[in-house]
């Protein structure tokens, strides 16, 4: 299977990225493929309700970098939204991502696929609720199946790599892959 983790933190070798690589490399030991995007590489811009990716061949039809990344996710068999919580969600990276999947809601091009979240936070899992509610309604309108989560406790960069168990929990969450 492949596995495209899509990275929405600006700090490359931060938590999210260290957490993703831990589910990645775990999941390469059983043979899966796996990639990284890192979205602030990306010019991705805000969606803006013209609806033409409900008509024709629904598609989006702004000029960006999004062609790129819908082939990537295309793709896929797997998704990981890894995002740290800004404000009690994602990043705004990730965030104009989120909006701008809205063409698989017409196309249903994803649906079936599984999804999982990485998420670090430096108030730990109980402040991710409204993230992970937030994702689990995107994801069934969008047909994905909500896999599973690694919340993590993490603030400073790099912080996660000195805390064994919460690399753990990020190696263990795509172990139903």
């Amino acid at each position: 299977m492949k596995v495209l983790a899509l990275i929405g933190s600006p700090r490359r070798r931060g938590n999210t990225d260290l957490l993703v690589d831990a589910a990645l490399g775990e999941a390469a030991k059983h043979g899966h493929e796996g990639e990284k995007l890192y979205l602030y590489d990306y010019e991705i811009k805000p969606c803006v309700d013209c609806r033409a990716c409900k008509q024709g061949e629904k598609v989006c039809v702004l000029k960006d970098d999004m062609p790129d990344i819908y082939r990537k996710i295309d793709a896929a068999d797997a998704l990981i939204i890894g995002t740290p919580i800004y404000w009690y969600g994602p990043t705004a990276k990730m965030k104009l991502l989120i909006d701008r999947l809205r063409p698989y809601v017409a196309n249903r091009r994803i649906e079936g696929k599984k999804a999982y979240l990485i998420a670090p936070s430096e108030e730990g899992p109980s402040a991710c609720g409204p993230l992970v509610e937030s994702l689990k309604m995107s994801f069934k309108y969008l047909g994905l199946q909500y896999a599973g989560e690694a919340l993590v406790t993490a603030n400073e960069k790099g912080e996660v790599a000195k805390k064994p168990e919460e690399m753990e929990n990020a190696r263990r969450l795509l172990i139903n892959l």
